[in-house]
């Protein structure tokens, strides 16, 4: 089995991400994004936390400026034009559930946590939950995996931060 391409983390990454975060960052296990400066932007996360608990959120946005961004647009009511999107669009809405399973294949290299069997985040497969796990998703992926981290990455004016 092997593991998703993100590098280790560093102790520098772990304190910056801590820092980010306002607490102790839990089962880091890569850095699976960074932002142009090369602070971490997202991490990836072991699915079992060190004390037993599931983690569903395989990729965890952590920059505090990400996070900021996907935090207004959630306020601005984006996600019912999102949920919109999929049930209109057949196309976005099959692009959507591949993405799901990329993210559940994804975490499963590190592990298979039976409560979590299928389920990633963000609301994936059908509908729009949490930008900042698609968001997250996206940034990890690369442009073309996640298409509602997609637009979401576009419209936040962060689309420069996403590999691919």
């Amino acid at each position: 089995m092997s593991r998703p391409p993100y590098p280790a983390p560093t102790e520098a990454d772990i304190a910056a991400v801590s820092e980010q975060l306002g607490r102790e960052a839990r089962g880091v296990v890569g850095i699976a994004a960074r932002a142009a400066d090369g602070s971490p932007a997202v991490v990836a996360t072991s699915p079992r936390l060190p004390d037993g608990s599931p983690f569903p959120t395989f990729y965890y946005l952590c920059h505090p400026e990400a996070v900021a961004a996907a935090s207004r647009l959630e306020a601005t009511g984006v996600m019912v034009e999102y949920n919109e999107l999929l049930a209109e669009d057949e196309a976005v809405l099959a692009a959507y559930g591949e993405a799901h399973r990329a993210y559940i294949e994804d975490r499963d290299q590190l592990g298979e946590v039976p409560e979590l069997a299928g389920v990633s985040a963000g609301g994936m497969p059908n509908r729009v939950k949490c930008l900042h796990a698609l968001v997250g998703h996206a940034l990890a992926a690369g442009k073309g995996v996640n298409p509602i981290g997609d637009l979401a990455l576009e419209r936040a004016g962060l689309a420069h931060w996403q590999n691919g």
